[in-house]
């Protein structure tokens, strides 16, 4: 993306600039415009009185847009509706095709600024696409987002930019069709990515991997003309605050067509281009952490390969020895996401970590259980982690409901012939598939993010838009940052 966001000690004259008001304001302050003439004043404050919670002013050759702080029920809330208000004041501003934007700080939120235009960023993202009109390939006008003097430091504006362009190439790596992000060309993305952040990476090809015996992700490559990759992203800066790595885990399946348990095509398999969207959350995260020069150490783990009914696919009924020597019977070859999981939590171990997250868009069932709103989190991470990480996901917004991984469910996975079968009972498919992926990790603690339902929108919603969301970058960014002492 070419829109930056950067720090201003004043804003110029007659340059576009936004406000945000106080809760409640029904006049402008003093501080708010003092360029207005009187006339200008009077519409605003009337507009306020009214209760506009977005009120514009165009003077033609530039525009003032006032931003009033909304109260919600909670603090988490009430940011979320000032990132929502980003989005609607992108819109104006692509109308009026403004290249450059200021904004001030009058409210009593100390992080409105930061938050108005972090929802203002994330709306004008736009997939560069493969359109060759030139229309379509004209490049948006917005290119500057200036918070103005106390509005937010320079340091705290660095921060958000690096952070927003973690979740843009989230986005767009989840975007990309397959015949453009295979899983060679994904790993060299996230090496790419690393270069420019500051991040290690080294790629496994085909023969490591055969080495590692990771009998999962070697199972789902079969049927695929092209080799497996397994990414090892690592940000082990001097100065690390945690002795032991955290580490994240995301499912890279870059085109699955469910095997020989084929997905039918609409609204299914046409969408399958996002199945490697914890992989690319992974990345985003790193690059975001690697780039604010993070003091903590944490590395990622991405296996990667796409899932086709081709050659000698794998199918029900085959018996699979896994990377930890567990054995699995494959009664699905559509539930191919946790073989590529199960192997990777499995090496996960050898770091001794202080803490495993995996993102994967696992399920149906985690969709059909709470939509598009939120993922599913499972785990057996200490209940003051969990806790941590559920008010991170409010802080940003992107939640999460927590699921039981009560033993009952280590029933589902139940096989006659092997250790575990990779497909669970038509109910709970969400917490079954958690369950499999616990044997997997056990004596670790780990935290499971099913996001099957955000990570990709077939609809524009707000801020988030439409197609890959980049889900995930901007919540354990959070939550990582937390945990530095």
């Amino acid at each position: 993306m070419s829109l930056t966001l950067a720090h201003a000690a004043t804003a110029p004259a007659h340059a576009t600039q936004v406000f945000v008001l106080p809760t409640g304001a029904t006049a402008l302050p003093p501080a708010a415009g003092t360029d207005l003439p009187a006339e200008a004043r009077r519409y605003v404050d009337a507009a306020l009185v009214d209760e506009q919670k977005l009120v514009a002013l165009n003077h033609f050759s530039h525009q003032h847009y006032f931003v009033v702080l909304e109260k919600k029920r909670t603090p988490d809330l009430t940011l979320e509706a000032l990132r929502k208000a980003g989005h609607q004041l992108q819109a104006a501003l692509k109308k009026e095709k403004t290249s450059e934007v200021f904004i001030h700080n009058l409210s009593e939120n100390p992080e409105a600024a930061l938050t108005l235009a972090e929802g203002l960023f994330l709306s004008a993202y736009q997939f560069e696409g493969y359109k060759t009109d030139e229309k379509s390939r004209e490049a948006a006008p917005l290119t500057q987002l200036m918070l103005v003097g106390d509005a937010a430091t320079e340091a705290q504006v660095t921060t958000l930019q690096h952070v927003l362009e973690g979740v843009a190439f989230a986005r767009d790596l989840v975007n990309a069709p397959l015949n453009k992000l295979n899983a060679q060309q994904f790993a060299e993305r996230l090496a790419e990515a690393g270069d420019a952040a500051g991040y290690t990476t080294d790629i496994l090809d085909m023969a490591r991997i055969e080495s590692l015996r990771m009998g999962g992700l070697l199972a789902v490559n079969l049927g695929s003309p092209e080799p497996p990759t397994f990414s090892i992203l690592e940000w082990k800066p001097e100065g690390a605050q945690n002795e032991k790595p955290y580490v994240l885990v995301g499912k890279g399946v870059v085109y699955d067509t469910g095997g020989l348990s084929l997905k039918p095509t609409p609204n299914s398999m046409d969408m399958m281009k996002c199945d490697m969207a914890g992989g690319a959350a992974v990345g985003g995260v790193l690059y975001a952490l690697a780039k604010n020069n993070v003091p903590l150490h944490v590395i990622g783990l991405v296996p990667a390969t796409d899932n086709r009914p081709g050659g000698l696919a794998y199918v029900p009924g085959d018996v699979l020895t896994m990377h930890s020597g567990l054995t699995v019977e494959v009664k699905n070859t559509d539930a191919e996401g946790r073989l590529l999981l199960a192997d990777a939590l499995s090496f996960a171990k050898k770091y001794h970590p202080e803490l495993v997250i995996d993102l994967a868009t696992l399920t149906g069932a985690a969709v059909r259980a709470i939509g598009t709103e939120a993922a599913a989190v499972m785990g057996t991470a200490e209940a003051d982690t969990t806790a941590q990480l559920l008010a991170a996901a409010h802080r940003v917004h992107e939640r999460l409901v927590e699921f039981p991984l009560w033993d009952d469910y280590a029933d589902h996975m139940k096989s006659d012939i092997a250790d575990l079968s990779n497909l669970g009972k038509a109910e709970a498919g969400h917490i079954s598939a958690a369950k499999f992926l616990e044997r997997f990790i056990e004596g670790t603690p780990w935290l499971h993010l099913d996001i099957a339902g955000p990570a990709f929108l077939t609809a524009p919603d707000s801020y988030r838009g439409k197609g890959g969301t980049g889900t995930g970058v901007r919540l354990l960014y959070e939550f990582l940052t937390r945990q530095l002492a």
